[in-house]
């Protein structure tokens, strides 16, 4: 059957913060707080460790501060979030320089239901484009790669 890799690239007219994404976010209907509760980040350091902490909602906002640190500017961090209406989530990785970010639906990924091996990439354009378009996107490629 082999396995499948899905993931949205987004691309923006300046640099970002994962705070200003977050934002855009939290208005429609996503978190950073998984379904147990924490708040998973990564930062990927100069010893090109990519190291996951376990966060608390109380922490969000030293968690946010951290990851958009002038420090961690030179290197890819990463966000869990989560539409819980939904049930689905996944991770946001915002990549050096922060004028990229990649979404990955890796927690209970949608499918689409005529075709239930493949990825609702659609649903998530939906839900995550008009926030980003507030936030200076300038344009994205969605892919489903079978390896």
């Amino acid at each position: 059957m082999g396995s499948r890799d899905a993931d949205i690239d987004f691309t923006f007219t300046h640099p970002i913060t994962v705070r200003a994404i977050v934002d855009a976010l939290t208005g429609v209907g996503w978190s950073v707080e998984d379904p147990a509760g924490g708040v998973p980040h990564m930062i990927n350091d100069a010893d090109d460790m990519y190291e996951w902490y376990a966060g608390s909602p109380e922490d969000i906002d030293e968690v946010l501060v951290r990851l958009d640190a002038p420090s961690n500017l030179p290197y890819t961090v990463a966000i869990n979030v989560y539409h819980s209406q939904a049930g689905t989530g996944g991770m946001f990785m915002f990549m050096p320089g922060r004028k990229e970010a990649l979404f990955s639906p890796s927690i209970n990924r949608r499918h689409i239901p005529a075709a239930p091996a493949l990825t609702d990439l659609t649903w998530y354009l939906h839900t995550l484009v008009p926030a980003l378009a507030a936030a200076g996107l300038e344009g994205y490629e969605a892919k489903e790669i079978k390896y």
